[in-house]
């Protein structure tokens, strides 16, 4: 039985991040706008977030890399997701992209909401070998974003010198007041290292309790099922 509040389970998780030209950033603009609608309207779709990205060193909004865009989803059923994946959106944005990546995962477990939902449910926690993708999200007390902003750098460079890491991406809905970070780890081990033993984080999340940053706040942490594509040139396992 689902709790009160929070969405089911989802059967499958997709992750979309496509990287456009630069000379395509205005139609990706546009089509980010579009879409919104399409993908919430698609059958089996549960919960949808066409996703803005940055370069991952400083997670500001100064950071902001409008030539890579994303799509978070979650599934009521695996069938829905190939389905969508061959449909219209997903042919339209490959076709505009020079590079793109798809992950499809399994929850594992997840706090906190998104947008006043729970959308992965509350999945009994599990410990997974192989690879682990992780997804914060958080929206931010306009009174409270200047001493956060100030945080982030240290937090963003420790992460970033993290052995395990594969990589990490901030993602929002817009460029200021809601963040959030999409990272690849080839373990989970790996994940909890930094969670557990970054000084940086660990003050960051001392100081949320303290100075109370955050109006809504979410972690979530998934099993990696597949990975199709590459980041920046490369595949990230």
């Amino acid at each position: 039985m689902t709790p009160a509040g929070a969405d089911p389970v989802p059967a499958l998780v997709t992750l979309h991040l496509w990287r456009v030209p630069a000379a395509g950033v205005p139609a990706a603009v546009a089509r980010v706008a579009r879409d919104r609608g399409a993908v919430r309207r698609t059958a089996g779709v549960r919960f949808a977030k066409l996703l803005g990205t940055g370069r991952g060193r400083t997670f500001a909004a100064r950071d902001a890399d409008l030539t890579r865009w994303g799509l978070l989803t979650t599934w009521a059923d695996p069938a829905s997701a190939r389905a969508f994946d061959d449909g219209p959106v997903v042919r339209r944005w490959r076709a505009a992209a020079d590079e793109q990546l798809r992950l499809d995962l399994r929850q594992v477990s997840s706090r906190g909401s998104w947008s006043g939902r729970e959308p992965f449910g509350r999945p009994v926690p599990q410990r997974e070998a192989g690879p682990v993708a992780a997804v914060t999200r958080a929206r931010l007390r306009p009174l409270r974003a200047a001493t956060f902003w100030r945080a982030v750098p240290d937090v963003a460079a420790d992460l970033h010198t993290r052995s395990g890491l594969r990589f990490a991406l901030p993602v929002g809905e817009a460029p200021l007041g809601l963040q959030g970070t999409v990272s690849l780890w080839e373990d989970a081990a790996s994940l909890r290292a930094f969670a557990a033993q970054g000084a940086p984080h660990l003050d960051a999340v001392r100081r949320t309790a303290e100075v109370g940053w955050y109006a809504e706040e979410l972690f979530a942490r998934f099993a990696v099922l597949d990975l199709q594509g590459t980041v920046d040139g490369r595949s990230p396992l």
